[in-house]
């Protein structure tokens, strides 16, 4: 009988290179692919972000005039070199030196921020409990709960404001319902004041907090809970050394989507809170279409978008390095 020697096959290994040394075919495809998902937010920015950021700076250092558009140099591409760098020549930083000449505008923006981040406040204070009461309710019910939350945007923001002129006005619901309870003897002054603007603010975004601070506390283990009281901790104890902690993610994210969009609100203080109000976006849409000084409001609208965009670029950089540690 004749011995055989069986001769080791070495698995088959789904290759990293081709014959001659190349990549393979799917590789590259996904290599490829791989850089189109990375680069189309990137020109996503670059079309809808900085171009019009740019147009927006240039604006702010041209001149007004008596024209259309109302504001000088305009560059044309039939110009050439030469014509481009003639207008360059041209723009000035005069808009804003007259911005930091007059307090009406360094009003605007103090005024807009203390609004924004006073109605920030109370929409966390009110979505708080609600984001925690659906990331609890039994797991049939949350995709009830998250539906109402999202209900409000099938109606027009504009109507949603305006429904609440009806609510808040000396002879409206409000006033009325207190009235027959007995609770008041005279209507409330609640229209045109800072109040009225912040129940605006805090039921018109209420949502964009709430849904960040649900996603982060829906996937969290409150058996770490149980655990905490189980070790003698009480319940407001263990909500601010774990539930709070793990849910700052949401809190942030819900903060940034309210105070921002909040800081350059229009609609809800013209409306709520009347002539009287100052804040930075009722002074850009004057200076647009009142006083028609393109040139000065869109170095508002720049020195606006520096006071949101730096101290969020500072924060997430703290944010990466305290991960890094």
């Amino acid at each position: 009988m004749t011995e055989t020697t069986a001769i080791p096959i070495a698995p088959a290994v789904s290759g990293t290179t081709a014959p001659g040394g190349l990549p393979p075919q799917g590789g590259v495809v996904a290599s490829i692919t791989s850089r189109l998902v990375i680069l189309v937010p990137y020109l996503w920015l670059l079309l809808f972000f900085l171009v019009p950021f740019l147009i927006v700076f240039k604006i702010s250092l041209s001149t007004t005039t008596i024209a259309m558009p109302p504001y000088e140099p305009v560059f044309s591409l039939d110009a050439g070199l030469s014509g481009l760098l003639a207008g360059l020549r041209e723009l000035t930083v005069d808009n804003y030196l007259w911005l930091t000449q007059d307090a009406l505008y360094f009003n605007a923006y103090v005024s807009s921020v203390l609004i924004a981040a006073v109605s920030t406040f109370l929409t966390l204070l009110v979505g708080y409990p609600m984001a925690y009461g659906m990331a609890r309710a039994p797991a049939s019910l949350r995709g009830t709960l998250l539906m109402l939350v999202i209900l409000p945007f099938w109606t027009s923001f504009l109507i949603r404001v305006y429904a609440w002129i009806g609510i808040l006005k000396p002879e409206g619901l409000l006033n009325q319902f207190l009235l027959w309870l007995g609770v008041i003897d005279a209507p409330l002054q609640i229209m045109n004041t800072h109040t009225a603007i912040y129940i605006g603010i805090v039921y018109s975004y209420l949502p964009f907090m709430v849904l960040p601070l649900y996603a982060s506390l829906e996937k969290m283990d409150f058996s770490l809970i149980e655990a905490a009281q189980d070790l003698g901790c009480t319940p407001t104890a263990a909500f601010w050394k774990i539930t709070f902690p793990l849910s700052l993610p949401g809190v942030v994210a819900g903060a940034m989507l309210v105070f921002i969009p909040a800081v350059g609100e229009f609609v809800i203080p013209d409306l709520l809170g009347g002539s009287q109000t100052l804040m930075i976006g009722r002074t850009l849409w004057n200076e647009f279409f009142a006083n028609r000084d393109w040139p000065v409001s869109s170095a508002v609208a720049v020195i606006l978008l520096l006071i949101l965009v730096v101290p969020i670029v500072f924060f997430q950089r703290a944010q990466a390095r305290a991960q890094e540690g």
